[in-house]
Parts: C-alpha cells; sequence; structure tokens
C-alpha cells in the first residue's frame, strides 16, 4: 500500500497526517540511524573505499525486482551495499584533491533542504529558501571584500561557477561590439580571446569549451604558478579583439595568487573582462592574516568559487559572483507565460539551471553559525596546519616541499618518481593519510590539500608520523 492509498483508507485529515509521517518516520530514521554511524566512525576509518563498483552493483542487486520493499529495509541495503565502497573523504586525514568535510550545522541544514524539497529557481513560489540564499549571498561579498552591487548565483561546483563567470563575459564582450550572443549565436561574431595563465585549473578550459569559445590562450607562470604580469601585458600587444582573462587564487599544486592588482589593471586598460578562479582561494579574503593575498581581486569582474571546499558545506554548493548583474542576467535570462516575473531578477536569471535545489541554505547555516571571526578562524587554521605540515615533512629523510606554503596547499617530492609514487601507493594502503598523487614541474609529487575543518595541529602532526612510517626502504 502506498502514502495515497494509505491515506485514503483512513477516513480522516488527521489520520492521513498520522500515516503519511509513519511512511517517512521508518525511513528516515533508518537513514539518520546509518548517517550516525557513518559519521561517528569516519575520522578514524580506512580512507581508500574497500569495495569496487563491480563489488557494490552485487551488493545492491542487479535485477530491478518485481515487486515493492519496505522502505526502511531499502534504506538498510543501500547502506550496507554502498558504504564499503565510500571513501572517507570527510576524514581530518584526508587530502586528496581539493575536498573539504562537512560541517554539522551545515549537514543539519542540507538535510532540511532536502526534505523541503523547494525549487530554488523562483523568487516568489519559494520566497523561504531563496530568501536564505540571498542573505547568504550578500553576507559572502561583506566578508570577501566584494562590491556590495555585485550578484550571486548558486549551482553545483566551482565548475559550474567558472561556466557562469564566462558567460557573462561572453555575453558583455560581445555586446560591446554590438553583438547580440542571445540572438545571433557565435557564427560571424568577433572571435574572442580567452587569455589563461599556463597553470589555470582545467576547469577553465572546461568553461571555454562549453561556450564555444575555443581554447585559451596561455600566458607564461611563474614557479609558484602565479601568471607572469609583463607576459600578460605582452600578449595584450598581440590582441585586436574582444579578451577574457582568467586569473587564480589559489594554485592547486602550490596554492599562490596571481598579483591581482597588476593584472586586473593591466587587462582593464586594453578593455578585457577578468574572471577569477578561487574555488578554494577566495576565502583567503575572509582573514586579516591572509587578505593581502587577494588584494586588487576586487577590481575584478567576476569570480567564482566552491563552498564545499575551503567552507566545509556538503556537495554541492558552488558560488558564481558577478560584478555588472546584468551581463549575468542577460546570459541566462529567461521568461515564459507560465513563469511569475517581478522586477526583481530570479534566481534562474543568474545560473544555467531553471530549476535547482536551494544550494545555499546550507551556506547561509555555516555562516551564521561561524560568524565573521569563525570563518577567519577557520581559514587561517587550514593554512596553519599545511604550513606544518610542510615543517615536519621537509624533516623527514629524502623529502622536498616543492612549493612555497602560503595558504592551504603542500607539494612534495622524493628523489625520483617511483619512490614518490611509491610512498603515495604505501600511504593509501594504510588507510590513514591519503594524498593526491601528481605531476608538477615535470616530476611525480603528492599534493596535500588541507580542506577539512577538524585538520587541526594534532591531525597535522599525525600525518606527518604517517609519512615517516611509510618512508623506510624507499
Amino acid at each position: 500500500m502506498d502514502l495515497h492509498e494509505s491515506a485514503a483508507a483512513s477516513g480522516g485529515r488527521d489520520s492521513s497526517r498520522d500515516n503519511v509521517s509513519r511512511e517517512y518516520g521508518a525511513a528516515l530514521d533508518a537513514a539518520s540511524a546509518r548517517a550516525r554511524d557513518w559519521l561517528g566512525g569516519v575520522f578514524e576509518r580506512p580512507i581508500p573505499a574497500a569495495r569496487s563498483i563491480d563489488e557494490v552493483k552485487s551488493a545492491l542487486g542487479r535485477v530491478l525486482p518485481e515487486h515493492g520493499s519496505d522502505p526502511a529495509e531499502v534504506i538498510e541495503r543501500l547502506a550496507d551495499g554502498v558504504e564499503p565502497g565510500l571513501m572517507a573523504s570527510q576524514s581530518s586525514r584526508f587530502y586528496g584533491w581539493v575536498m573539504g568535510g562537512t560541517f554539522p550545522v551545515a549537514l543539519a541544514a542540507d538535510w532540511l533542504v532536502s526534505s523541503w524539497d523547494q525549487n530554488a529557481g523562483m523568487r516568489d513560489a519559494t520566497p523561504g529558501v531563496v530568501g536564505a540564499e540571498e542573505i547568504a549571498g550578500d553576507w559572502l561579498l561583506e566578508l570577501l571584500g566584494l562590491p556590495a552591487t555585485a550578484d550571486v548565483g548558486f549551482v553545483t561546483g566551482a565548475t559550474a561557477a567558472n561556466f557562469v563567470g564566462l558567460s557573462a563575459a561572453r555575453q558583455h564582450v560581445l555586446a560591446a561590439l554590438d553583438w547580440d550572443v542571445n540572438r545571433a549565436g557565435l557564427v560571424g561574431a568577433p572571435p574572442i580571446t580567452v587569455l589563461v595563465g599556463s597553470e589555470r585549473h582545467g576547469t577553465i578550459d572546461l568553461a571555454a569549451r562549453y561556450l564555444g569559445l575555443g581554447e585559451p590562450a596561455s600566458v607564461v607562470s611563474d614557479r609558484e604558478g602565479r601568471i607572469i604580469v609583463d607576459a600578460l601585458a605582452e600578449a595584450f600587444e598581440q590582441i585586436t579583439g574582444p579578451t577574457i582573462v582568467c586569473l587564480q587564487a589559489g594554485n592547486i599544486h602550490s596554492g599562490a595568487f596571481d598579483d591581482f592588482d597588476r593584472a586586473v589593471r593591466i587587462a582593464h586598460d586594453a578593455g578585457a573582462w577578468v574572471h577569477v578562479d578561487g574555488a578554494f582561494g577566495l576565502w583567503a579574503a575572509a582573514s586579516p592574516r591572509l587578505r593581502h593575498l587577494t588584494a586588487g581581486y576586487e577590481g575584478a569582474d567576476s569570480w567564482a568559487s566552491d563552498a564545499h571546499k575551503t567552507l566545509n558545506v556538503p556537495y554541492d554548493c558552488g558560488i558564481a559572483i558577478v560584478a555588472n548583474p546584468d551581463a549575468m542576467h542577460t546570459a541566462f535570462g529567461m521568461r515564459a507565460s507560465y513563469l511569475q516575473n517581478p522586477d526583481e531578477a530570479e534566481p534562474h536569471d543568474k545560473v544555467p539551471e531553471l530549476s535547482r535545489r536551494a544550494h545555499g541554505v546550507p551556506l547561509w547555516a555555516t555562516l551564521r553559525w561561524l560568524g565573521r571571526d569563525g570563518v577567519a578562524a577557520l581559514v587561517d587554521g587550514l593554512a596553519s596546519s599545511a604550513t606544518a605540515i610542510a615543517a615536519g615533512l621537509a624533516e623527514l629523510p629524502g623529502v622536498t616541499i616543492l612549493n612555497d606554503v602560503v595558504y592551504t596547499q603542500v607539494s612534495m617530492a622524493m628523489a625520483d618518481d617511483e619512490q614518490t609514487l611509491e610512498l603515495g601507493r604505501r600511504l593509501q594502503q594504510s588507510g590513514e593519510v591519503l594524498a593526491s598523487p601528481s605531476r608538477w614541474h615535470d616530476r611525480a609529487v603528492l599534493r596535500f590539500s588541507v580542506s577539512n575543518w577538524a585538520t587541526d595541529a594534532a591531525e597535522a602532526a599525525r600525518t606527518v608520523d604517517a609519512v615517516r612510517r611509510a618512508i623506510p626502504g624507499l
């Protein structure tokens, strides 16, 4: 019997409500119990997944059943089948890629978002979640020192946020030449040059590809991955058409920040749009101690970030910020007879999705819980733990730290590629620490991206000890 049959059989409104509550209750109780068990052990469980995809599929059952199942039993089977195939990315010693953990208050807010099940694309239809998102956006602009007149859109992650920024950029630079890309498309349009540092993140290339802008033109970067501003100035000498410049707040290997003050000024003098990819580095601006890293970035035209990284909000909470709201709204705005269209821009006028979950509500909860001082302390703590890890690793035999540790990234290597990769394998096999294998400056490296709120001084020391135990015999 489904929910509607159960409600009809009960014969009354109160009984119907009770039956619905019971139906939801059994499944939610089972999910809550399993979630608590997972979270209670996630800091100490082995980090790598223990079950392959094929094993997960077999455990879940590959054949669609003919008949339905009890909801609580479905949840139990789901957890039993999937959990051994999960990576403990919430661990305080997980340094893979750039993945944050999850603050308890953010997780709780995210549960409410799923329970409320609102489409956050329309202001008048869902004022509750949209109101929370708009406050979160205002707080973000204030925390990060960005123009109060900028507009904020919430998307799935930094890839989509970069796409939003470059979409607004494409709209703006073509409109300046009287080309309406919405009406005429790109065929026959003035070609747009996208200038990027040689060490930009690959999502910039993806966004350019999605937008039909082709392969970006690369400008040489320095040893730490910062775009060389003099080379950027020289690049403009070869360009005559519309241009978009992509700068970086937080290099993936070194954590380095571009010289925004000089680069933005040069780009704007040439009439270019400036976009800042700050997937994890944008948050340095919220710290009085680290704010100097972002000096001048407020003069850019768009910014992208991901609150799941540094701010430890659950997946997914990408943030797209555009200084010129008209460019953003023109790029994404939609009008239809079935939509209520107030004078103010709708949330769906700022992002690619017409329908989406309320990504910004857990962000509101996290900012409200932390406050300005708490955000600064979080960012400072991550950077301090990275510094401690780098200092400890540098004392180990055969270890070389390859970057200036200015933020949350540490890249290390052993004497040769084989030793470096073997160390990474040993760490993974131990299950206690996970660092990302990568390649930087034409050599294998292990990258420690410090992104979890629980990675404190003690966990940093434990990380160094785990590496020390893994080195002998290399």
